[in-house]
């Protein structure tokens, strides 16, 4: 076990010093290219703060909608090689619902301010 600070809380520590030091001093596209930045380490920091929790809901999910068992990329390539074959669609109970929970999960990584995605966990009371 790594003593503090945690990978999470460096890589928070260098994007807001770029937001906060670096950010005001420079202008143009080198700008722009930090803004990219500083985005990346923020989408690595919510990545490594909530996969663990959405991987864990996804894998449960699979399991219970293909009644098998496997890791979260065995079910993910099943579940898809259903949908391919046409035995697995829209109405087949439970999987409208599981695809849309996993692109919350991983809308609340890649672009937590995406407009849909604030109106629909508003929607749901989250």
């Amino acid at each position: 076990m790594q003593d503090e600070p945690t990978p999470k809380e460096l890589i928070k520590a260098v994007a807001d010093f770029l937001r906060n030091d670096i950010a005001p001093l420079i202008s143009g596209h080198n700008a722009f290219k930090l803004r990219v930045s500083i985005n990346a380490l923020d989408l690595v920091t919510r990545q490594l703060e909530l996969e663990e929790g959405s991987d864990t809901a996804e894998l449960a999910r699979l399991s219970q909608l293909l009644g098998q068992q496997g890791s979260l990329g065995e079910l993910n390539r099943m579940l898809a090689d259903r949908i391919a074959s046409g035995e697995a669609d829209l109405q087949t109970p439970g999987l409208a619902e599981h695809l849309w929970q996993t692109t919350m999960d991983k809308l609340a990584v890649d672009q937590p301010n995406y407009a849909s995605y604030k109106r629909e966990l508003g929607s749901k009371g989250a």
